[in-house]
């Protein structure tokens, strides 16, 4: 499956629970059930996968913690938070550049449409 096939299939999951369950839950919640929704499609995925650093040719243990990794190429970060922050777009392309991935997606389920809350950054991406 290419990288946009993949895209589509984890913002049409997004929007099935969102359309259900709509905004004001935890982002835990979001979580279990984009991971199920993903199950169902066929998708493999890793959730709150560590994310270590490596720094003049030591690997340090920073706590870092990728929501979803889903088909070892698209990273997801969840919110459930009034609006993301600039601080928001820079961590997800820190996590493409540290993961070596080529697409990210942030999701934020607590808006009125879903369609508002998601942006899709890209790191390298050759199509």
């Amino acid at each position: 499956m290419e990288t946009n096939e993949i895209t589509r299939e984890i913002i049409g999951a997004a929007m099935r629970i969102h359309s259900t369950l709509g905004p004001g839950l935890l982002e835990s919640a979001y979580r279990v059930c984009l991971c199920r929704e993903l199950e169902l499609r066929g998708l493999r995925f890793q959730a709150e996968v560590a994310l270590n650093i490596t720094y003049k040719g030591v690997v340090v243990d920073a706590g870092y913690r990728v929501d979803l990794i889903v088909e070892d190429t698209v990273i997801v970060e969840l919110k459930a938070s009034a609006r993301t922050a600039p601080v928001h777009e820079a961590q997800l392309l820190s996590y493409l550049r540290l993961g070596d991935k080529p697409v990210g997606l942030i999701i934020n389920f607590h808006v009125a449409s879903l369609r508002h809350g998601i942006k899709r950054m890209v790191n390298n991406f050759r199509g």
